[in-house]
């Protein structure tokens, strides 16, 4: 094994360190805590971690934070103004959608945007399905938001990158708007959040467009429809691994167990995850789904009980067929309209 090669999968396993030790005590002390969604801080710093191998800067983490909660209260007024008005309000949340995904066309933005998107479907899906949570959710996106920052900061303090090692920095596919391919991104997952808001079980259906929101931004790695499928299976996968781990936790059920089963699951999918090929971004989508579905279960909000477990397992399934057969068929008619419109300016 060359240096170079060596070097790499020695960053490799720091970083997937850092996320492992980050989610497990973040999603252990957010259950202590009695957090009703235990996995936003465990989310929120797996994104970061996962961007890059060196800490965010103070201002960068500053920014990437202020911009999450900008999004999380113009999602709240958004949902208090025009909730009982179904047009206006998915109008604007199709915008947000959209904005989303076109900035996530350009290859620019890092784990931020998705982030935001994240934020922009659960907002908004609690604030109307769920009253209990309609003026708390705001103080848990804080929460969940600042504690993701200080777990970020303190896995890097525990896993130090060295600083005599020089790292590449991964060049980043800067690209334009893929304006085409982002409307028919946000026609898919305003697709999901319509099923989901008429959706009783809010809990089992919030996972819905979540994951297909995930991915749809992994899609592009799939040169082909075999390699397609199997990144619906890794990330699937994240699924699986989320019904083992709450059987193991019923077992035992207490917060050592739950560190422990944490930490085990996320150090086989954060260690993949980490890497720096095309599949990472797969095995990042299976953790996101491990940790909001382990998340839910654990979770005091109504429905979170074990016999829903197995509803959202279908859910998600669902979810994952759901966004790659409306993207086969939506995609390639993007393409068209791609290749017509140069054709169209031609004398």
């Amino acid at each position: 094994m060359s240096t170079e090669s060596s070097s790499a999968v020695a960053a490799q396993k720091r970083k997937g360190l850092r996320v492992a030790f980050a989610v497990s005590i973040g999603f252990t002390v957010a259950v202590y805590a009695g957090a009703i969604v235990p996995f936003l801080g465990p989310l929120f710093a797996a994104q970061f971690l996962l961007g890059s191998s060196r800490p965010m800067p103070l201002g960068k983490t500053i920014g990437a934070v202020m911009v999450i909660l900008i999004a999380g209260m113009a999602m709240m007024v958004l949902t208090n103004v025009l909730g009982d008005r179904p047009a206006p309000f998915l109008l604007i949340l199709g915008l947000t959608y959209f904005v989303c995904f076109a900035a996530q066309s350009t290859g620019k933005g890092g784990p931020a945007i998705f982030l935001v998107l994240v934020v922009s479907i659960i907002v908004p899906l609690l604030g109307i399905l769920n009253e209990e949570l309609a003026n708390s959710i705001l103080s848990h996106l804080v929460a969940g938001v600042l504690s993701g920052a200080v777990l970020m900061w303190l896995a890097h303090a525990v896993f130090p990158e060295p600083f005599s090692e020089e790292i590449k920095a991964v060049a980043i596919d800067e690209r334009p708007p893929a304006l085409p391919r982002a409307l028919a991104n946000t026609v898919i997952l305003m697709g999901s959040v319509v099923i989901c808001l008429t959706s009783d079980n809010l809990t089992a259906a919030v996972v819905i467009p979540i994951t297909v929101a995930s991915l749809l931004g992994q899609l592009d790695v799939a040169a082909s429809a075999r390699a397609a499928i199997g990144l619906v299976l890794v990330n699937f996968l994240g699924g699986v691994l989320a019904s083992i781990a709450y059987a193991a936790l019923s077992l035992r059920p207490n917060l050592l167990s739950i560190f422990f089963i944490v930490l085990v699951v996320v150090l086989l999918i954060g260690g993949r995850a980490a890497g720096r090929s095309k599949e990472a971004r797969m095995f990042a989508g299976a953790l996101t789904i491990f940790l909001i579905l382990f998340g839910l279960g654990v979770s005091p909000l109504p429905g979170s009980a074990a016999e829903s477990f197995a509803s959202r397992m279908v859910y998600v399934a669902a979810a994952l067929i759901y966004a790659l057969l409306l993207s086969a068929i939506v995609w390639p008619w993007t393409e068209r309209k791609k290749a017509a419109a140069p054709a169209a300016l031609e004398p």
